[in-house]
């Protein structure tokens, strides 16, 4: 039970950082295409050198969802080699026979 639930744990926390990763990306986008900064238009801050506690909080901890999830992305994990089950039907007799098939 306890492994379904860091399943669990582990899936929201990946979600949650990769909305995050997503904000900071917007983000990036409207700086770079429009000059506007959102994160400094919602939380305080106008000028390169005005930036808010609550800004520079929001920064951080989307920075820190970026690395996190560099870190656990897909990529980084080896291929797992699983066993497929097979089920064939045997003529004749009327059994199944289970056959373990290896990638």
């Amino acid at each position: 039970m306890e492994r379904v639930d860091a399943d669990r744990l582990k899936a929201v926390l990946a979600k949650v950082m990769a909305v995050l990763v997503i904000i900071g990306a917007i983000n990036w986008g409207l700086i770079g295409f429009f000059n506007w900064n959102l994160v400094d238009a919602i939380f305080g801050g106008g000028a390169r050198e005005e930036t808010s506690a609550a800004g520079r909080l929001v920064y951080s901890v989307v920075g820190l969802a970026g690395v996190a999830l560099a870190l656990v992305f897909p990529w980084s994990r080896p291929v797992d080699t699983t066993t497929t089950t097979t089920t064939t039907r045997t003529t004749g007799t009327g059994a199944n026979r289970r056959i373990d098939v290896r990638p």
